[in-house]
């Protein structure tokens, strides 16, 4: 995610470091690399020259305090100007009104609108324990309806069926009847799209607000779309009156553009982005946050807070109890934190969140979700016995392994030097050994090459 531009602007405090304050002349010098990195990344132009001029202002002059380099202390102000850019702080979804909260799905066709309903009930099921219901009035597009049924199904939220014969209004209105009758607290409704913005779609969305007069309307965007999505955001503001958007796709998108333009354009806020396809990829948009990620400083906040909702506490606390009381730590409790990380969307989902140079360091350790999943099928592969006490394991054993695990033997050899370097961290971490534990972490994590 934003990749490119992140290098870019790497590059531009890198040239800076060395002098001794920032002047009108090295601000100049930078602010063109930041000009065209912002171009590159596909942000809209009039927002290119506002955001320029805007870090010019805040940083000619600025003194360069204490043990911070001119480099340093553009980090600083291009921060702050990226979270103003973005909406300064996160716009949290309003549902205060009385049940059910209608929120309206408003965007064009293949932005992800169907799938980002169906997150956006999971994430409010459960982090704000709603009672959800989902809807469908796409009536045009070939199983629209059926997709949607599906999802909620997978899901186990409610779903109000309807089908293609029926009028978009009448579905909304017999759905909201529905939630009501039903204590539902929220209810979502997916809308049709079209491939670009037309008279038809526009009139019936209108019709769909004026009816259900929702609490949020939320335009769905595709993040890859770049500059249109920008346009595409304009018309439908202009057409309704949109609460929020929620821009799709930010993973497949190494550019990012939208990301930075579409708040500026719209005046509305980014409330959620797609992070991954997982429907446990929807977070809340937070602009400081994502300017920390555009800058390489990493989004330590929401790694935290992804560990809290999606890792198994239970066995985090069973595992640090044994390891305290200075028991065996097998490779059962190895996969174990394999499966955890899995859960908060693998290595390159947590590497997305990481500092520049600690993502980097751990690409360059050739740690990803591949030899993970190696991993996990080596470990599958062995008898309980092995599990409990991999120094059972020798010539025989290991080929069986490799064969059940469809890998070669010396990927079971990787596998069993990695886990006997964290077994030995563990052994001093039971023994308070912290500050040798932190010397020895290079390879501890599962997966990571030598």
């Amino acid at each position: 995610m934003l990749d490119n531009l992140t290098q870019r602007l790497s590059g531009v405090i890198k040239n800076l470091r060395g002098q001794a304050r920032l002047t009108e002349s090295n601000i100049q010098d930078a602010l063109r690399e930041v000009r065209m990195a912002l171009l590159e990344a596909d942000v809209a132009l009039p927002v290119v020259k506002e955001f320029t001029a805007q870090v010019k202002q805040a940083a000619l002059g600025q003194e360069v305090i204490g043990n911070l380099n001119p480099g340093q202390a553009l980090i600083g102000v291009v921060h702050r100007e990226l979270t103003k850019l973005m909406g300064e702080a996160n716009a949290a979804i309003n549902l205060a009104t009385v049940p059910p909260a209608v929120i309206l799905m408003a965007g064009l066709q293949g932005a992800g609108k169907t799938t980002t309903s169906g997150k956006l009930a999971k994430l409010l099921r459960e982090q704000q324990k709603k009672k959800v219901l989902l809807v469908s009035c796409d009536v045009y597009r070939p199983a629209a309806i059926e997709q949607l049924r599906t999802l909620a199904q997978q899901l186990e939220i409610d779903f109000f069926a309807s089908d293609i014969s029926q009028k978009p209004v009448d579905i909304a209105l017999a759905a909201h009847d529905y939630a009501r009758r039903h204590y539902h607290d929220v209810l979502i409704v997916d809308t049709a799209g079209r491939l670009a913005v037309d008279e038809a779609m526009m009139a019936e969305i209108k019709q769909l607000h004026a009816a259900l007069k929702p609490i949020e309307t939320l335009f769905v965007v595709d993040a890859m779309t770049g500059q249109d999505a920008v346009n595409t955001a304009k018309a439908f503001g202009d057409a309704l009156p949109l609460t929020g958007v929620i821009l799709t796709k930010l993973d497949g998108d190494a550019r990012g553009g939208a990301a930075l333009s579409v708040r500026h354009i719209t005046g509305k806020p980014i409330k959620f982005v797609g992070v991954s396809e997982k429907m446990t990829g929807l977070e809340a948009f937070h602009p400081e946050r994502m300017a920390s990620r555009v800058l390489g400083m990493g989004d330590v906040l929401s790694l935290i807070e992804e560990a809290h909702r999606e890792v198994d506490m239970a066995e985090a606390e069973k595992l640090a109890k044994k390891v305290k009381k200075g028991e065996g730590f097998d490779l059962n409790d190895f996969k174990m934190q394999i499966v955890q990380m899995r859960k908060m969307g693998g290595v390159s989902a947590l590497m997305d969140k990481l500092p520049a140079q600690l993502s980097q360091a751990a690409a360059g350790s050739k740690v990803d979700d591949k030899s993970i999943n190696r991993i996990e099928g080596i470990i599958n592969s062995m008898t309980p016995q092995e599990r409990a006490k991999p120094e059972v394991i020798k010539a025989s054993r290991k080929r069986r392994i490799a064969a059940g695990a469809g890998v070669q033997v010396m990927h079971v050899n990787q596998l069993l030097n990695q886990f006997e370097q964290t077994q030995k961290m563990m052994k001093m971490f039971s023994k308070g050994g912290m500050a040798k534990m932190m010397r020895g972490m290079k390879g501890m994590l599962p997966g990571m090459g030598r």
